[in-house]
Order: C-alpha cells, then sequence, then structure tokens
C-alpha cells in the first residue's frame, strides 16, 4: 500500500483497532521509525492531548498528502 513512510509523516489507519479504541481513518503523526516496516504513532485529540501511542506496521497506515504530487 505505501512505498515509503518516514517520520513525522501524517497518517491515517487502514483497518479498526477496538481494543485500543482506535477506528479505521483516525489520523496520527509518526514519532518514530522502529525497524524498515513498524512505526510509533502518536494519536492526539484537537486540544493537542495524546489520547494513543503505539507501534503499527506499515499495512496499518496510509500516508496523508497535503500537496499535489
Amino acid at each position: 500500500m505505501n512505498t515509503e513512510i518516514k517520520l513525522l509523516d501524517v497518517v491515517a489507519l487502514t483497518e479498526d483497532l477496538s481494543e485500543r479504541g482506535l477506528r479505521r481513518g483516525q489520523v496520527g503523526t509518526v514519532v518514530e521509525v522502529l525497524g524498515p516496516d513498524v512505526f510509533v504513532v502518536e494519536f492526539v485529540d484537537n486540544n493537542g492531548r495524546t489520547y494513543a501511542t503505539l507501534s503499527l506496521r506499515t499495512s496499518q497506515l496510509m500516508v496523508l498528502h497535503h500537496q499535489s504530487a
């Protein structure tokens, strides 16, 4: 799905993670790269408070783009 995910990329979940209270489409930021296919993603609310931080695989994420390619 993704060719490359980098530190500080804005990403969205591609699947529900109900055990963590997260749904497909929720947006987070990559805050650490643990390996070629594993990233720590932080999810924050509209007030800037972190409500989840977890390790996710590339297959669980989609990079969001704010500019044209």
